[in-house]
């Protein structure tokens, strides 16, 4: 299949494939007499593993060091594990962090008194001028 039934069959956008392929990522699938890239089954899943793993926010080198590893099945699966426990941490951290900017923008939000942009709580906290700089 072509490039473009590829992106359909996988939700990966044409240039992104090309991207995937330049960094590595995906080799180059072979080409047809018509010199059209012809995408086959290997290289679907392939996509759809690297969607999957960038998905779950893993870097780009980490897909690829995971990619090199699913390559080379009989290996044992610590560095599997270790990349994606890091990555469940990180992902805690997002969480914590965005908690609290949850609760820094609820407060700020129900300190609006629907006055006019020159008495506006939201505008001054943005601006500085207010508490919880």
């Amino acid at each position: 299949m072509r490039i473009g039934e590829a992106g359909r069959a996988t939700g990966t956008k044409s240039e992104t494939i090309r991207y995937y392929e330049r960094e590595g990522l995906l080799p180059p699938p072979p080409r047809t007499s018509s010199n059209y890239r012809d995408y086959g089954p290997d290289e679907i899943s392939r996509l759809r593993f690297i969607k999957r793993s960038r998905k779950l926010g893993f870097s780009m080198s980490q897909v690829k060091e995971l990619m090199a590893m699913a390559d080379d099945p009989d290996q044992p699966c610590e560095t599997v594990d270790k990349i994606a426990s890091a990555q469940l941490r990180e992902v805690e951290a997002k969480l914590t962090d965005l908690r609290a900017l949850r609760k820094e923008l609820t407060k700020v939000v129900e300190s609006c008194k629907h006055g006019t942009v020159a008495e506006c709580r939201v505008i001054e906290v943005l601006a500085g001028s207010g508490a919880g700089r």
